[in-house]
């Protein structure tokens, strides 16, 4: 399934893209043209693909970092002279970016990108599509995907250009941030007529009525943030829509943590929106899931006590007889201790999310890795540095006193392979070992699932919303519980819970920054250093390569 559609919208990409330079005496092969394409159904679908090649691109990338690796729930520490880059990371993680970071500045583009060819696909429509119910479908689709973008960037930016006019050549100034939500608003709600209320296959990857009311729902359960207006009961009142359909419900304990195998799809029950990858056609798929592990013979093959046995490994074998290892751990993305202190049920599926402690072979034998003395241990000062040293992989929490070289304020946790096995890592996506061509991911990459609509609405009613559906803050938080731990419903609920709960379940989809900041918590101290308490950090500086090619923007406070 998601080969037919990336193939559909690899194949369309270049379909309605004319080049603007060619040859001339080139015999003309094909007679699409304005007057001719797109006009069935089918082609209308089929010219959306370059919205959603641009949607997939760096979603998964720049839009991740900087939603995540701001906050408590990830962060890429230095090795040595590994993953400096510029110390972009290093810039998220203490709070301190400019407005010439590199993440800062290829979110903006990622984000403007979609924006700017969901434009032009528009304006193609409305030129060449005859008037009918396929063509107020198709353009409903491309603008819920506009609105989906220009959350993102109010959400990260502020205030931000509305520009919505492919070809025009003025140049836009920032509208408010309260503008910019009245128009995501009033776009979704012009659109939910017109869009499909199927869920099936065949709308995989595609807007659909319940993907504009989650971002609606999302919206409102920010509003305060936004506009300093609460709408806990119009979050409510989305939420209810897409509970009242009864299309989707909560994945049972035992297939969890499937939804984010490189096999997931269609079939998942609690995706309402996912962006669908494919490792084999992708450039901009998926990829931290092997990002994280590719290096690590020992971490990637140690998923013991999971379901994901189903993915043979085919480098298992080439341990050595006495089950050693023999190449370097590594796998710098992490979580910080202050973030993983919110699993602290044992009885809880989504902690096998987590790579921790001592690191086994899937028949139970811990893993034991080859080194050598200096390798081990870049400061070890003996006679023998290239003796061999054997030790049990084991993997311990980053904390403050992680940092072993330079000063206090270094982000740098050392080269060697007591470095490399700081931190706990997430596998939620987890990898497949099948593919063997790239770094690249099958797993499809949910933005909206079920759960969090369940979340958000519990969350509304405990910040002021009222009740519906015969449903509670508690009995919302317990319906999510129940299939996801063994451990005892709760008796009492509160905004705390709710947080802990939604570390818990939506951990490394992106969704965190958003949270740090709607509960107070964005200017805590955690990690490596990350001490500043800034509020004006709340949201991004517009990048410096924005404000040279638009003169009429005008830069977020403190940058």
């Amino acid at each position: 399934m998601k080969k037919i559609i990336l193939g559909i919208l690899s194949m369309l990409a270049v379909a309605t893209i004319i080049p603007s330079c060619q040859k001339t005496d080139v015999a003309v092969t094909s007679e699409i043209t304005p007057d001719t394409y797109p006009k069935t159904a089918a082609q209308l679908t089929s010219a959306e693909g370059p919205v959603f090649v641009a949607l997939r691109a760096d979603y998964a990338g720049s839009y991740w970092f900087t939603q995540s690796c701001s906050t408590d729930e990830a962060v890429l520490p230095s090795f040595g002279p590994n993953w400096i880059d510029g110390n972009k990371y290093l810039e998220l993680h203490r709070h301190t970016w400019t407005k010439d970071n590199a993440w800062v500045t290829s979110n903006w583009n990622y984000l403007t990108n979609i924006i700017g060819t969901t434009n032009q696909t528009i304006s193609i429509f409305r030129a060449s599509a005859p008037a009918g119910a396929a063509k107020s479908t198709s353009l409903a689709e491309l603008k819920t995907v506009r609105a989906l973008a220009y959350f993102m960037m109010m959400d990260s930016y502020g205030n931000v250009p509305l520009d919505t006019l492919y070809g025009s050549k003025d140049l836009k100034t920032n509208a408010k941030r309260s503008e910019v939500f009245n128009f995501v608003e009033s776009e979704l709600k012009a659109s939910l007529p017109y869009l499909k209320t199927t869920v099936a296959t065949a709308t995989y990857g595609l807007p659909t009525k319940w993907l504009a009311y989650s971002i609606l729902a999302k919206m409102y359960l920010n509003a305060a943030v936004y506009t300093g207006t609460s709408r806990y009961d119009d979050c409510i009142a989305a939420c209810d829509q897409i509970i009242s359909s009864g299309l989707y419900s909560l994945e049972p304990m035992a297939t969890y943590l499937q939804m984010f195998y490189p096999t997931n799809g269609p079939s998942q029950k609690e995706f309402i929106f996912a962006i669908p990858y494919d490792a084999s056609t992708s450039n901009g798929n998926m990829f931290f899931a092997r990002y994280d592990l590719n290096r690590n013979l020992g971490i990637r093959y140690s998923y013991s006590g999971s379901t994901a046995g189903a993915y043979t490994d085919p480098v298992i074998n080439q341990s050595t007889g006495n089950g050693l290892v023999n190449n370097s751990p590594s796998g710098p993305r992490m979580t910080t201790s202050e973030f993983y202190a919110y699993f602290d049920d044992a009885n809880d599926v989504r902690n096998k999310q987590w790579l921790t402690g001592q690191q086994y072979w899937q028949d139970g034998t811990p893993i034991m890795v080859s080194s050598t003395n200096l390798g081990y241990n870049q400061f070890y000062t003996g006679g023998s540095p290239k003796t061999t040293y054997v030790y049990s992989l084991v993997l311990s929490p980053l904390t403050s006193s992680s940092v072993r070289s330079g000063t206090a304020s270094s982000f740098d946790l050392g080269n060697d392979e007591i470095a490399w096995n700081i931190g706990y890592r997430n596998i939620k996506f987890f990898p497949d070992y099948t593919n063997t061509i790239s770094r690249n991911q099958n797993n499809d990459m949910p933005i909206f699932r079920y759960s969090d609509i369940i979340l958000m609405k519990a969350e509304a009613i405990l910040r002021g919303g009222a009740p519906t559906l015969g449903a509670t803050a508690l009995s919302l938080v317990n319906q999510i519980k129940a299939v996801r731990t063994t451990t005892a419903a709760l008796g009492s609920v509160t905004l705390s819970t709710i947080y802990s709960e939604r570390c818990k379940e939506l951990a490394w989809e992106g969704w965190h920054r958003n949270d740090m900041i709607r509960f107070g918590m964005f200017e805590n101290s955690y990690g490596l250093g990350k001490t500043n308490a800034d509020v004006t950090r709340r949201i991004f500086p517009i990048p410096s390569t924005a404000m040279s090619a638009n003169s009429a923007l005008v830069q977020n406070t403190g940058y």
